[in-house]
């Protein structure tokens, strides 16, 4: 009788027991999905968004840029759904990249600008012009100490150098692009990487489907060895481990390289193409999943014109 008495007793404390809440930060930290509701592999954008450049985190919380308006939208990786957080300036929102902080980075294009965006209030935290002409400011990527932006019509590169705890800086810093990586008409100086040793950063031309180990001190470009490789419509890159994924836009198709820990040469080890593909231009990670935009060059944008998202496996 004791011991039937204290095992009900103790069914009724576990039962009872209530449950500590898990607090959220904010719609850009959300919580693992139920694994009875697997991720959509695809879904939609708004209706005439353009999209181009994607960046995902924290947790599965994605961010698009609109080529139309530089509006930003702010999509869950687990429903698909999504809601703007914030209004463009009416110039192009081109590469984007997300910090630890939830700030987010976002390339001007035409507008010659940079943005560091709040992903959690929408709210823009600074604004740099980066170049007074011509300019197609078109990606970007984070370092540990700066951001640094491609410009697809001006041989430079622009630095955020960022201060203690990220600090944001007041102007950026121009860097002139020289040695082997010589401007030609079209879109030059594209996508951006890390290199696997983190000591330069890695750029591909669209024009000459080049890819350049740049120097980020001088600016000074060494071609990559890629073999007969030729990376054609070269767009966003993704650098994870050693692996180098390059968007090939118009080729609707993802090459995947095998790189040495320097970047002075690399090996492709897949190109994957998929019938979902519409001129995809950026990619981003989540779990074993790589996330493209489908910008859609091809078609003529107009307000009601659909975009979609697709996710594939990373390997």
């Amino acid at each position: 009788m004791k011991r039937a008495a204290f095992l009900a007793g103790l069914l009724v404390v576990l039962v009872g027991a209530p449950v500590a809440a898990v607090a959220e930060s904010g719609p850009a930290t959300m919580a693992p999905a139920s694994v009875s509701k697997p991720f959509p592999t695809e879904f939609s954008l708004p209706d005439g968004w353009q999209p181009e450049g994607i960046a995902i985190g924290p947790g599965p919380a994605a961010y698009f840029g609109s080529r139309a308006t530089g509006s930003i939208y702010r999509a869950d990786l687990r429903t698909g759904q999504g809601e703007i957080i914030t209004t463009g300036p009416g110039t192009p929102s081109l590469g984007l990249k997300i910090d630890k902080r939830g700030r987010l980075f976002v390339a001007g294009g035409t507008g010659g600008d940079a943005r560091v965006i709040d992903s959690r209030t929408g709210a823009v935290l600074k604004s740099y012009q980066l170049a007074t002409g011509t300019s197609f400011v078109n990606d970007v990527v984070l370092t540990r100490d700066a951001a640094y932006f491609t410009d697809s019509t001006n041989p430079v590169l622009y630095k955020l150098p960022l201060g203690r705890h990220g600090s944001l800086p007041a102007a950026a810093v121009s860097i002139p692009l020289t040695g082997d990586l010589v401007y030609t008409t079209g879109i030059n100086a594209n996508g951006i990487a890390g290199t696997p040793d983190h000591k330069a950063l890695l750029v591909i031309q669209s024009s000459t489907g080049k890819l350049f180990r740049v120097d980020p001190k001088t600016g000074v470009a060494t071609l990559v060895d890629l073999g007969t490789e030729i990376l054609t419509n070269g767009d966003g890159l993704l650098l994870q481990g050693r692996t180098l994924h390059v968007v090939q836009n118009r080729l609707n198709t993802l090459t995947s390289l095998r790189l040495d820990r320097r970047a002075t040469t690399g090996t492709v080890v897949r190109k994957l193409t998929d019938p979902r593909f519409d001129v995809p231009t950026t990619v981003a990670p989540y779990h074993d999943r790589l996330y493209l935009p489908n910008a859609r060059f091809s078609t003529t944008p107009t307000p009601t014109t659909p975009y979609t998202v697709v996710a594939v496996k990373s390997h």
